[in-house]
């Protein structure tokens, strides 16, 4: 159980077992960057997501973590870490939902590639990189990509510049970001990491993130 702490997204598993769905609130806030790859024939093949942790969790994850340089971890140092995230992550489907022409398709991605750690001494955060390939590559007039947590004990969001980028897409695609809207509260409290408030079950799908491509 202690390992399953001290990791990153694992650490969400015992606060989930330990908390009741009721009382449902975020406990990590992660602002992201996403990328979707094409190949030459115009599918999409993969989901590039960059994913950066919030300064007390990325400090809680890091810590008693070996390092050479006092103040830096190598991306070396981290790999360990690393893999034990992208292997926790597959217990939550990596937060990532997939809607082909309006339709949710499961089981669409498949385990996380090239992934990596990288630690920003400056402002003293995590960034998990990783790349969800498509079990099959598609082409599609019109393709989702949501990523939320259902339970809302991650706060996704994205950022301010370099939100999505299309990977050698065809030059007709367009993409665009739809966030999530604060109808539930206020941007304050949503920013506010010492605020809990109560959340039914599954109410995260309302603060999903969104991207949407369209194809001739």
């Amino acid at each position: 159980m202690f390992r399953r702490i001290v990791f990153l997204i694992a650490g969400l598993a015992c606060l989930v077992a330990s908390t009741p769905r009721a009382q449902a609130h975020p406990h990590v806030w992660v602002t992201m960057t996403s990328e979707l790859l094409y190949a030459p024939d115009g599918s999409v093949t993969g989901v590039r997501h960059a994913w950066t942790f919030d300064d007390m969790f990325s400090a809680f994850a890091t810590q008693g973590l070996e390092q050479k340089t006092k103040g830096q971890f190598a991306r070396e140092e981290l790999a360990p870490l690393a893999k034990v995230n992208v292997e926790s992550l597959q217990e939550y489907a990596y937060f990532t939902y997939v809607k082909v022409n309006g339709k949710r398709q499961k089981d669409a991605l498949s385990d996380p590639v090239d992934y990596y750690l990288e630690y920003d001494p400056k402002e003293a955060v995590l960034t998990l990189h990783f790349t969800l390939p498509f079990k099959t590559p598609l082409k599609a007039k019109a393709l989702d990509v949501e990523v939320y947590d259902p339970d809302f004990f991650i706060d996704f969001a994205f950022a301010e510049k370099d939100q999505v980028r299309l990977i050698n897409a065809p030059a007709q695609c367009s993409v665009s970001v739809a966030k999530p809207h604060d109808d539930f509260f206020s941007a304050a409290v949503r920013l506010d990491k010492s605020m809990a408030w109560e959340a039914n079950a599954g109410m995260g799908a309302n603060f999903a993130n969104r991207v949407s491509v369209t194809c001739p």
